[in-house]
């Protein structure tokens, strides 16, 4: 889109002046009727030259004065209205009508098809005064104090007279359909809503400071104490539990098997967590074989001279009669004594030594 030029008339605080007019090579019909209709002198309108005349003529006169919305403002701040019950009483005593009058300050029929409008001096007064006498006590009262408060809100009020000064309304040419007699008119078709809100939005809150944020200093949180300061970092070793085993009781498969109750005494007294293994000295281990076919054979692990298993092969393993010796020809490797499965063996299968 190609920037939008616009005369130094439509700058902010500029006079108001003879009003820039473009028109393309053929003038649109309902221009030339417009034109015809609104001027008391009949000239004659038949080429662009005589079109450009007759509407730069017209736009300059200083009666040239359009309408293009009108506001209802309140006459005092809001503490100051009166209150009745009846709402016409209230609306008669407590508010105003302003019209928005503005001039033309440029036409243009070739590029953009717009009209461009300015604000008139009496206009722009009107509102900069409802501003500083009633809105911006509206606003004030309805935030807290602060310490810069007040220049805050003189901010606001010079923000506002610079905004209302550089106000100009644009819209499609086609308004020129509402041009009167001595070049006034007013906006046709619903363009008065739009100069309404626009206006309407300059009108801004005084807005406070946001709260400062304040930082919440948190304690650091202090380490549990311990009793000793040298093992303060050391982790806590779980300590072994030793669960009671149930006495060995022998499960016969057969009637005629019994057992010894020296045997069963020793067994039922003795834990399995008491039993002390050696260490391995070689990765190779025979597989500890139940049939019956031959005698069990036993073997005991070697006494080792390295110096870091010396603890543990030094106590002798203790010579204890096995659950085998307790049956008489009796094959079966699934009896238990005291809930022990001898099943399971090549769990607890020992190191070899070849």
């Amino acid at each position: 889109m190609p920037p939008i030029l616009l005369p130094a008339s439509a700058a902010a605080f500029a006079p108001r002046s003879t009003p820039n007019v473009v028109l393309g090579s053929k003038v649109e019909r309902w221009l030339t009727e417009t034109l015809k209709r609104t001027n008391r002198v009949k000239r004659p309108l038949n080429s662009v030259p005589q079109h450009f005349r007759c509407l730069s003529e017209t736009l300059s006169h200083p009666s040239a004065i359009w309408t293009l919305c009108s506001l209802v403002l309140p006459k005092a701040p809001e503490s100051e209205l009166r209150k009745d019950e009846n709402p016409l009483v209230e609306a008669l005593f407590n508010y105003q009508m302003v019209a928005i009058e503005a001039y033309i300050v440029h036409v243009d029929m070739v590029s953009q098809h717009e009209v461009a409008f300015k604000l008139t001096p009496e206009t722009i007064e009107a509102l900069v005064e409802y501003h500083k006498d009633i809105h911006s006590v509206d606003t004030a009262a309805a935030t807290w104090n602060w310490s810069e408060k007040e220049v805050q809100l003189k901010k606001l009020q010079d923000d506002f007279k610079q905004a209302i000064n550089r106000f100009v309304y644009r819209t499609n040419a086609i308004a020129l359909e509402g041009l009167e007699e001595d070049g006034a008119g007013e906006l046709l078709r619903g363009k008065s809503d739009e100069v309404r809100s626009a206006i309407m939005g300059l009108f801004l809150p005084l807005l406070p400071p946001p709260p400062r944020v304040v930082d919440v200093v948190r304690p650091t949180p202090l380490l549990p104490s311990s009793t000793g300061a040298e093992n303060w970092w050391q982790p806590t070793m779980p300590q072994p539990q030793h669960t009671s085993m149930d006495t060995w009781r022998m499960v016969p498969s057969s009637p005629n098997t019994t057992s010894s109750d020296a045997t069963s005494s020793m067994w039922a007294s003795m834990g399995m967590n008491e039993m002390q293994l050696p260490s391995p000295s070689s990765s190779f281990s025979e597989t500890y074989s139940t049939e019956c076919d031959s005698p069990p054979q036993f073997y005991s692990a070697p006494m080792t001279t390295a110096p870091y298993t010396a603890a543990m092969t030094t106590a002798p393993i203790p010579q204890l009669p096995l659950p085998s010796t307790l049956l008489q020809q009796q094959c079966s490797t699934s009896m238990g004594f005291g809930g022990f499965d001898w099943g399971r063996y090549q769990d607890f299968a020992l190191p070899f030594a070849m």
